[in-house]
């Protein structure tokens, strides 16, 4: 704690004495803050919460990614974004889905979109997104169950109006991946716009077998129905498939790097694909200069299928491959409605939102288990070959396998969710403001599993606090204290068993306590520093006895450092560093909590036609499962360049090469034998057209 005390110490004195000498210009006059996106909150405003937040006013860490930023950086997938983000790191989402692990917690479920659930397992595209928002630490009040370590957001692009505007994006690389992309607003009347988004991506990387491909169109429309009420409607059409890479196995605690080049599957055998269907209305009302009704709805259709193999046991020589089927549908209907109104009160003046949402989910789910012909069994024994051979086993008997035989589980799950919640923000001064808040959440599941013809239900009516602390000495630095809860129901992320153990057990409970500070430094530049801890607690039951009680599980802490903007017009930087530890229920180290990470990515504009910038990311070492002495990702660095220049007022190309320096390494690891191979050198050229 001395040692975090002294860092955010260092940290303040650096800030003071960068914004005492940028605040005023050449001639001593104070410089105008200018508010700029990227320093804002925007997921309230597109999901009608409440009005945007200037980060710095929120008691908790927070980092935004502009579609700018994400453009420039060659950003294709969420997992490019959390590399670069301090306390945040990828897990290998066993190949077919994004899978974040926030603080220590991993989650493949929290993920929003105009901060609706989006909790569907894909890989998400970022061809309409406005801004992505990385929120670490319990984020229950705004968001329901879940988000126990943190969430991330997608705002999405929405049609503008009094705008035309049209934007074509493409792009190809080494590895023969190419991409397209059209973003166009057209002024339908004085009231009225029409945006068209649409990508189309080809697949490809570094290991064999790989490809695919990515369709994907979000039409919006914004209808200004009086000149206080807005209507944004918009639908989007998903249509994806991959290959799944589910990695290689490890020996001696550490991948076999005389694998690198050895993909444990086939195009045959792994296999992902989605078609999704997403509709969604926002209406929001102005009813006084002070008080904003808003109203959404969501309803989507999602079919995903995903099929592997992968390496489920290696002893030097052979490998054991195991694998299933895995086909889910789902369908959502989320209602939520909000009432924002400031009141002043004596001196002080408070914010209050007052919501409510309501959730209905139907998930259907089917697991079938890999069928060898010669074990009659899910498992079976190979000689390792590149290409794998799968029609022969290491006995050299011929050999065959189905996703059809042996049924594991078929589940239906019907999931209603009812919130309210409310929120005070009070400034009680110029220089204090205090939040306080809560949400009830009625989750009730019931389960039916149709293989064994029984069915389980459950009800949880649980209360999730906030409260936020923050003191703003000057107009341009906060610091802040917050604590928050979040749950996580023991159905899971994606509702697809609920034992009857587990129907009579209680949610996960996440408690995290963070302070921090926040400046905005001149030029837009803003620096974060954080200290959190946070504590899962888990009902258990006696075996023996039958009674419950509650435990300790998941600890986890650590410290985040950001600090992010323009230095000036040349030189704009974004660094971030974290150092976090974790202790499970036994007392063990945590599987996927890297000693630390680094970022950074500098750019640097030589002159009106051409800048360059440099990326580094450094990942430290971690385990690859709980509690197991010597079974470890090794630590990585890796370096990318980009450089961009503009042809001519409406035509830009640049470049983006990943992995300078050709580094081996392995990101993340779903199992001891699922080590992910991170992508070698690549070069990807894009060019934009804008009119």
């Amino acid at each position: 704690m001395k040692n975090l005390i002294k860092i955010l110490f260092l940290l303040t004195a650096f800030a003071y004495a960068q914004s005492a000498s940028n605040s005023t210009d050449v001639d001593g006059n104070e410089i105008e803050e200018v508010v700029v996106k990227g320093n804002v909150l925007y997921s309230d405003q597109v999901n009608a919460l409440k009005t945007p937040v200037p980060v710095l006013d929120v008691p908790q860490t927070v980092s935004i990614i502009t579609d700018e930023d994400i453009r420039k950086q060659g950003f294709r997938e969420i997992g490019d974004i959390v590399r670069y983000t301090p306390g945040v790191n990828t897990s290998q989402g066993e190949g077919h889905r994004d899978s974040v692990v926030f603080r220590g917690v991993r989650s493949t479920a929290d993920f929003y979109q105009d901060g609706v659930r989006d909790d569907v397992q894909y890989y998400r595209s970022l061809y309409n997104v406005e801004q992505v928002e990385v929120l670490r630490g319990p984020n229950a009040l705004l968001f329901g169950r879940g988000g126990t370590g943190g969430m991330i957001n997608r705002v999405t692009k929405k049609a503008v109006i009094g705008e035309t505007f049209t934007a074509h994006d493409i792009g190809i690389d080494s590895f023969g991946a190419s991409d397209l992309g059209l973003d166009t607003n057209i002024q339908l009347d004085n009231n009225s716009a029409l945006r068209i988004n649409l990508h189309s991506d080809d697949l490809a990387n570094h290991r064999d077998h790989y490809d695919g491909s990515r369709l994907g169109i979000n039409p919006t429309m914004k209808i200004r129905l009086t000149a206080d009420t807005t209507l944004d409607l918009s639908y989007e059409y998903a249509d994806h498939e991959r290959f799944i890479d589910r990695g290689i196995p490890t020996i001696n605690g550490r991948p076999d790097e005389s694998l690198v080049d050895v993909v444990f599957g086939d195009s045959s055998t792994n296999i992902q694909t989605l078609e999704a269907s997403i509709m969604r209305a926002q209406v929001t009302h102005k009813m006084s200069e002070t008080k904003k009704a808003n109203f959404s709805l969501t309803s989507s259709s999602f079919e995903k299928m995903y099929q592997n193999l992968y390496a489920s046991g290696y002893d030097g020589t052979l490998v054991t491959m195991d694998g299933y089927r895995d086909p889910t549908e789902r369908d959502n209907f989320i209602l939520s409605g909000n009432l924002v109104n400031e009141i002043s009160l004596g001196n002080m003046t408070h914010t209050l939102l007052i919501g409510a949402e309501f959730i209905d989910t139907e998930n259907k789910n089917l697991r079938y288990d890999s069928f060898w012909s010669t074990t009659s069994d899910d498992n079976e024994v190979f000689n390792i070959t590149r290409p794998m051979d799968f029609s022969v086993n290491s006995a050299g008997v011929a050999t065959g396998v189905d996703f059809a035989t042996k049924l594991n589980r078929q589940t239906e799950s019907d999931i209603t969710v009812t919130s309210v919640y409310i929120q005070d923000q009070i400034d009680v001064s110029d220089n204090l403001k205090v939040l306080l808040g809560g949400r009830i959440d009625d989750f009730d599941i019931t389960v039916r599993d149709i293989k064994n013809s029984s069915s389980e239900s459950r009800n949880d009516n649980t209360f999730s606090p906030r409260a936020g602390l923050v003191y703003k000495p000057q107009e341009n630095v906060s610091y802040y204290v917050s604590y928050s809860e979040s749950f996580l129901p023991r159905s899971g992320e994606q509702f697809k068993s609920l034992s009857a153990t587990s129907a009579r057990l209680d949610p996960d409970v996440f408690e995290s306590t963070e302070v921090g500070v926040k400046v905005a430094l001149a030029n837009n530049m803003s620096l974060t520093a954080a200290y959190f801890d946070s504590e899962q607690v888990r009902a258990e039951r006696d075996n023996d006895t039958g009674e419950t009680s509650e435990v300790r599980g998941l600890t986890v802490s650590g410290i985040e450092v950001e600090l992010k903007g323009r230095v000036n017009d040349s030189l704009n930087l974004a660094i971030g560093y974290s150092d976090l530890s974790g202790e499970t229920s036994s007392g063990g180290i945590p599987r996927e909590i890297p000693e630390h990470t680094l970022s950074a990515y500098v750019t640097y504009q030589m002159n009106d036609k051409l800048s360059w910038a440099l990326g580094l990311t450094q990942q430290g070492e971690s385990k690859i499962k709980d509690n197991t002495p010597g079974l470890v990702l090794p630590e990585y660095t890796r370096v990318d360049l980009a450089a961009y220049y503009q042809v001519a007022k409406n035509l830009s190309v640049q470049m983006n090469v990943e992995n300078l320096m050709d580094e081996l390494y392995f990101p993340h690891s779903h199992s001891t034998h699922q080590a992910s191979v991170g992508e070698s050198l690549n070069t990807r050229v894009s060019m934009r057209w804008t009119y």
